[in-house]
C-alpha cells in the first residue's frame, strides 16, 4: 500500500490548504477501494439531516442485512479536517452487517472552519437523535483515528450526563494525546502513511489555541476515565498513534472499564478502511468487530 501511494505521488497526506487536503484525501479514499469494487450490500441506506447546535447535521443511516437490534453512531476519521459520509461508506457497511446494527454515520463540521468543540457538539446531537430514533437498542459510539478521539470525548460527555447512555465504545487507532511525545510518534513518525508532521498540522487546525488542548475531551491521556462504557481499542504496529492508543486501553482498564485491546501486527494507520485491498487489514477489521460483538447483548 505504501509503495503504491509513493509511486503515485499520493504522499504526503497534507497539502497546502485544508481544502486541497480534503480533496486529496477523498481521492485516496475512493481509489483504495480496488479494481472492480462493489459496495457491500446492506438492507437500506438513507441520507437525512438532524438538528445540531449550529444548524442541520447530515447523517447516513445503514440498515444491516440481519438486524440484531443494536445501533452504532459512527464518526469518520480524517484528522478533524478531512473525511465525509462517502469516504467511510465501505466501513459503515461492514460495521452494520458485522454487528447486526443500524449505523448512523455523522458528517460533523470540520476544522479549521469549525474547530473544537464544533465536531464534538455535532456528535452529541447525532447521538441524542440516534438514541431517540432507535430506542431500547444497545448504543455504541464508534470511530477511527480523529473520529475515535471524538468518540472517546463523546463517551466522557455522555458519562457526565450530557448525552445518552452508551453500551460500548469502539476506538480504532484513536488520537488521545496532543503532546505526541510517546516513542511511536518518533519511531513511526515518517514513512508509514500518517506522519508526525501530519498530526501536528491536524492539531493546529482542530485546536489552534494550545491552551485549550488540556480539555479532557482533547487530552484524553489525562482525563478521568472512571465510569465509562466497555471499550474495544484497536491499534496498528506502524502507526505514530500506536503508543497513545495502547496507553489509553491500559488507562481504561486501570479505571475499571472492561476493555478488549487488539494490536495490529504489520499494519499501518488507516487499515480499517483498506477493506478488500489488504488481506491482513481486512482480517483484522473483522476481528475488531468480532470483539465488539462479544461485548454487546
Amino acid at each position: 500500500m505504501i509503495d503504491r501511494l509513493t509511486s503515485a505521488r499520493a504522499l504526503p497526506l497534507v497539502r497546502r490548504t485544508a481544502e486541497e487536503t480534503r480533496d486529496h484525501y477523498r481521492s485516496l479514499a475512493m481509489a483504495r477501494r480496488g479494481e472492480g469494487y462493489a459496495p457491500e450490500p446492506v438492507a437500506d441506506v438513507t441520507d437525512r439531516t438532524v438538528d445540531g447546535p449550529a444548524g442541520l447535521v447530515p447523517v447516513r443511516i445503514y440498515t444491516p442485512l440481519d438486524d440484531r437490534g443494536r445501533v452504532v453512531t459512527y464518526l469518520h476519521g480524517g484528522g478533524w479536517v478531512m473525511g465525509d459520509l462517502d469516504t467511510h461508506d465501505p466501513v459503515c457497511r461492514r460495521v452494520a452487517n458485522a454487528l447486526g446494527a443500524v449505523v448512523v454515520s455523522v458528517d460533523y463540521r470540520l476544522a479549521p472552519e469549525h474547530p473544537h468543540p464544533a465536531p464534538l457538539d455535532d456528535t452529541m446531537a447525532a447521538l441524542e437523535w440516534a438514541a431517540g430514533t432507535f430506542p431500547g437498542r444497545p448504543h455504541v459510539v464508534a470511530g477511527d483515528s480523529a473520529g475515535a478521539g471524538i468518540a472517546a470525548g463523546a463517551a466522557l460527555r455522555a458519562r457526565d450526563g450530557a448525552g445518552p447512555s452508551l453500551a460500548a465504545q469502539l476506538l480504532v487507532y484513536p488520537a488521545t494525546d496532543p503532546a505526541m511525545d510517546l516513542p511511536s510518534t518518533h519511531d513511526n513518525g515518517d514513512g508509514y502513511f500518517l506522519t508526525r508532521a501530519d498530526m501536528e498540522w491536524f492539531y493546529d487546525q482542530y485546536v489552534p489555541e494550545p491552551g485549550t488542548r488540556a480539555a479532557p475531551e482533547i487530552d484524553l491521556a489525562h482525563a478521568d476515565l472512571t465510569g465509562l462504557p466497555p471499550a474495544v481499542v484497536a491499534t496498528a504496529e506502524f502507526d505514530p498513534l500506536r503508543d497513545e492508543g495502547d496507553a489509553y486501553a491500559e488507562r481504561l482498564r486501570a479505571a475499571g472499564v472492561a476493555v478488549r485491546h487488539l494490536p495490529g501486527p504489520g499494519l499501518i494507520h488507516g487499515y480499517f478502511a483498506f477493506l478488500g485491498v489488504v488481506d491482513a487489514a481486512d482480517a483484522r477489521s473483522r476481528e475488531v468487530l468480532g470483539a465488539l460483538d462479544d461485548l454487546l447483548p
